[in-house]
This record gives C-alpha cells, sequence and structure tokens, in this order.
C-alpha cells in the first residue's frame, strides 16, 4: 500500500466534505494528530477504523486502499490486488512487531546478565574479603583490616636494621634508627613478591655521658624486593642509585616514572622533616626507656 497515496487522498476528502481534522478525528474517535499522520503519509488507519473512516468520507475499503476512486468495471481487479497489498502490509506489521519484541527481550536479557554478572563479581570479592566494585546487594558487608602493607614495611625495617647492626661499630652503644616514606608497592606472583619503592632516612646515634650524640646520616631512595614466605615479609634484594653521573640513568632505570616525579620534590614537599620527626621519637623511646 502507498501510504503516501492514501494520505493524500484522505486529505482531498475531507477537504471535499470542508471538514476539519478535528472535525473528523470526532466523528470516528481518534485524535486530529492521528489525521494529520495519515494524511502526510506516516502512517495507516487501524484495520477496525477503516470502516468508519471510510463511511465519514463516502468511500469504499477498496478505495481508501486504492488511494482514488475506483470505476465499477475496475473494482474486481483493484479488490483482487488490494486484498493481497492488505496480507502484505499487514505481515509487514507483524514483522516488524516481532523485531521490536525481538529487541526488547534481548535487551531486558543482556541487562539480567550484565546485573547477573556484577552480582557474581561483587559476591565473590566480599567472600575473599576485597572490597566490592558495584554494590552490597543488601548483604552487610565489612572488609577485614589489610595490615600487609604495615607489615611489608616492618620487613623493609628490619631489613635496614639488621643490615646496619652486622656493620662495625664506631661506639659500643650505637643505634641505627630509620624513617621511610612508602611511594609504591607493586604486586608480583600473586601475593608472593613485592617491589616497594621508598626514600629511606638512616641516622646512628650513640649515648656519650649520658648525651645523645649523631654519628652518621643518609638519605636515600630505595627499591626493595619483598618476598611473602611462611606468613613472614623478608626483603630479598635492594638497589639505591649510584653517585655522581650515573644517578639520573639509575633512578630512571630503578623507579617508575611516577616514583620518580614525586622523588624529585622529596627536599621541597616536607618528607624529610617528617622522617626526621619519626627518629626523633623512637630515639626518645629508645635511650630514655
Amino acid at each position: 500500500m502507498n501510504q503516501e497515496k492514501i494520505g493524500k487522498f484522505i486529505l482531498e476528502l475531507r477537504k471535499e466534505k470542508n471538514m476539519t481534522q478535528q472535525e473528523l478525528a470526532d466523528k470516528i474517535g481518534v485524535t486530529d494528530r492521528a489525521i494529520s499522520k495519515w494524511e502526510n503519509g506516516r502512517g495507516m488507519p487501524d484495520l477496525s477504523l477503516m470502516v468508519p473512516l471510510c463511511k465519514e468520507l463516502g468511500i469504499t475499503i477498496n478505495e481508501l486502499i486504492s488511494g482514488e476512486r475506483i470505476e465499477k468495471k475496475d473494482y474486481q481487479s483493484k479488490l483482487e490486488e488490494n486484498i493481497f497489498k492488505t496480507i502484505d502490509y499487514t505481515n509487514r506489521r507483524i514483522a516488524n512487531k516481532d523485531k521490536i519484541f525481538k529487541i526488547v527481550v534481548g535487551t531486558i536479557i543482556t541487562i539480567v546478565l550484565i546485573v547477573g554478572l556484577m552480582f557474581f563479581v561483587d559476591v565473590n570479592r566480599m567472600n575473599n574479603n576485597e572490597p566490592v566494585v558495584f554494590s552490597t546487594w543488601g548483604f552487610k558487608y565489612a572488609p577485614l583490616v589489610d595490615f600487609r602493607e604495615e607489615e611489608i614495611i616492618s620487613g623493609v625495617e628490619n631489613y635496614l636494621l639488621e643490615k646496619s647492626d652486622s656493620e662495625p661499630k664506631q661506639h659500643e652503644n650505637e643505634k641505627n634508627f630509620v624513617g621511610i616514606r612508602t611511594y609504591l608497592i607493586e604486586e608480583k606472583n600473586n601475593h608472593k613478591l613485592y617491589n616497594v619503592y621508598a626514600w629511606v632516612l638512616e641516622e646512628k646515634y650513640y649515648l656519650e655521658n649520658n648525651e645523645i650524640k649523631q654519628d652518621s646520616s643518609s638519605s636515600i631512595p630505595y627499591m626493595f624486593v619483598v618476598e611473602h614466605t611462611n606468613d613472614e615479609y623478608k626483603v630479598t634484594d635492594s638497589r639505591i642509585p649510584r653517585d655522581g653521573n650515573y644517578y639520573a640513568e639509575d633512578m630512571k632505570n630503578i623507579f617508575p616514572r611516577s616514583v620518580r616525579n614525586d622523588m624529585d620534590e622529596v627536599y621541597n614537599d616536607g618528607t624529610i622533616e617528617k622522617l626526621e620527626k619519626d627518629i626523633q621519637k623512637q630515639l626518645s623511646l629508645y635511650f630514655h626507656k
């Protein structure tokens, strides 16, 4: 069926009868927007509306579907032609409805699958005491406090102190103290190996005539390799940049760019001052215990 031709035919017949779109709409029980849609060729009247519409316009359904007046001699052939057109039009509408139905069903299934996947991910994370990504889904959930970072840093501190204690002492009661600022902890090998990038302030003090004196001090960027075995975090390797002309090249080879950028500000952002205060607290507790 030629919707545009039928629309122009409806428009022509309505004007012949001196009816407005609203008047025609009132007579057959639709809105004036429906009449406008038909006349502009953007739609067709439902089959249930064709009889009252044709009655008001003074035509037959055969003529409406043809979009023109039909001579008596052509009526039978047009009728047969329009029957096939009507069947084809109806089939296409059903096909379009089926297509829309399939799209709606497919969308619903996709949403259900996505929500189900989100649910599975979060329940799995909750079961492993990890923070949820999407929602708690109504479950009461409080992740356990993660002490892993503290234990890793404690392992680094023990490594530095043991290394210092193994060195020859210049004074009998000499003691090494460390302050650490951690920039990044990279997890390797499924919670079994970590790269720790940190700035370390090490200072040695000793007691002489009840007076605390400093023996040495160093402020160095470190990369530690920490291994997790038997519920312990131990440093298995460490690297520091060489002095002089090698310093810039070693920093580039050892530390990620983001870490290097932060370390560049270590003497300007208060890091050294904070580490110094941490050491002073340790110092006070050790020599005044």
